[in-house]
């Protein structure tokens, strides 16, 4: 730790201007001294309140890094604790499209108030102020499509109450296949959330009396997966929106719903099953990823603007959430339990998110698609989840508080929308 703290404390007094700490302007031995000691109470100060993101201890990369040299990576960067910065939520934390589970302050969670008063500073730039009146003005006459599971649907829920906060003349209204949508009528700006799990199609499969190629293999029963279909709840979104953000994976690893023994996924292609079946469902996920990326931009509006948002991470902690798993976190973890929560070499309880993103990130490649990182910037947050707030009989350490982390997530979406 005190090496750690002397490199820290070197590479700050590199980044000092040099007047600070050229021998030429130290006219004393007090003034020296007197420098010496503003370093170190600058340094004491901000490893107490920051917590940084460091790229190279992580797998998952960034298009932004593919970008021109003066684009920011707005998702590397530190958390920093401010609180005059947002002495109030930033928005009314009533706002009735928050789902109950999710407003931490209405279940009186202990640091819910504390939340949304860490603030997320790239290492290279500033992540610039939602301006939600901007935001409306600059996308009028247009529509946004948030497309995946319930963490999307997070996302959704910040946004709209962000803007309902400067406009309320809303009117409800879901386009083709949404789950929910709303106008805002001043505006013409229609934004909405499509539930889908896996994009892909699937069902309930059971094994057919006359026999078939998954049966002679033993199988009995299980889900069809579609690889080549998308969900129908979304099929006509790319076609209508002006903006998209999708995002999967959490469906994916969820063994109480696909069990690979008792509820195995079975994937199809053409209407007929792939052969022999995927031993993971690794290769499956592949399959869709290629067939949905590949669809959404043969039915895309032709300006569109497509974003597949990275992973969201989990933060249980003493076993998962049917085992008893919890998070109890007051503040954003430090760089060291981040890397034990998480990286795959230490065997992370939550490893998996990195490996998804791989596959995410590498699908993405060579499409029209951008990448939108949300997932070093929260695997820090494992004091944002409702926890026994959320009134289930288990700790929620997956959702996010409303208002909360997912409000710096479409800050972040913003201001990638601004270099695009």
């Amino acid at each position: 730790m005190a090496m750690a703290a002397m490199a820290a404390m070197a590479r700050r007094r590199d980044r000092l201007p040099p007047k600070i700490i050229s021998s030429s302007s130290c006219t004393s031995y007090l003034l020296c001294l007197g420098s010496v000691v503003v370093l170190l109470t600058l340094f004491r100060s901000s490893s107490t309140n920051t917590f940084s993101y460091n790229q190279h201890h992580h797998h998952h990369q960034s298009v932004l890094q593919t970008q021109k040299k003066t684009t920011c990576n707005f998702s590397d960067g530190k958390w920093i604790y401010d609180p005059a910065a947002k002495a109030a939520p930033p928005y009314d934390w009533t706002c009735k499209e928050i789902f109950k589970g999710w407003n931490c302050i209405a279940g009186k969670k202990s640091n819910a108030l504390d939340i949304f008063k860490w603030r997320w500073k790239p290492n290279a730039c500033d992540l610039p102020i939602f301006d939600p009146l901007h935001f409306l003005q600059r996308y009028r006459d247009s529509s946004i499509g948030f497309i995946g599971d319930s963490l999307n649907r997070n996302m959704f829920v910040s946004l709209f109450c962000t803007l309902k906060g400067v406009s309320s003349q809303v009117r409800k209204w879901r386009p083709a296949g949404a789950d929910r949508g709303f106008t805002f009528l001043e505006y013409n700006l229609t934004i909405a959330y499509h539930r889908t799990n896996l994009l892909a199609r699937y069902g309930r499969w059971s094994a057919n009396a006359n026999g078939g190629s998954l049966e002679s293999l033993g199988y009995r029963e299980g889900y069809r997966v579609d690889v080549d279909i998308p969900e129908g709840t979304w099929d006509k979104a790319p076609g209508f929106h002006d903006i998209l953000i999708f995002n999967t994976g959490h469906w994916w690893r969820a063994p109480s719903k696909f069990d690979p023994v008792k509820s195995p996924m079975l994937f199809y292609e053409k209407g007929v099953p792939v052969m022999p079946p995927p031993a993971s469902t690794d290769v499956g996920l592949h399959m869709v990823l290629k067939h949905m990326i590949s669809f959404t931009e043969k039915t895309k509006k032709g300006n569109a603007v497509i974003y597949f948002r990275s992973q969201s991470p989990r933060h249980f902690e003493g076993g998962d959430w049917d085992e008893g798993g919890s998070c109890k976190r007051q503040k954003p973890l430090s760089s060291q339990e981040v890397d034990e929560l998480f990286s795959e070499r230490n065997n992370g309880t939550n490893g998996e998110v990195r490996i998804v993103n791989q596959q995410l990130y590498m699908a993405l490649k060579g499409s029209g698609l951008h990448w939108l990182d949300v997932t070093g910037m929260s695997e820090f947050r494992a004091d944002a989840h409702p926890s026994s707030a959320g009134g289930k009989k288990h700790d929620d350490c997956m959702h996010w508080c409303l208002p909360g982390l997912t409000d710096i997530w479409n800050d972040l979406l913003v201001a990638q929308l601004s270099q695009t």
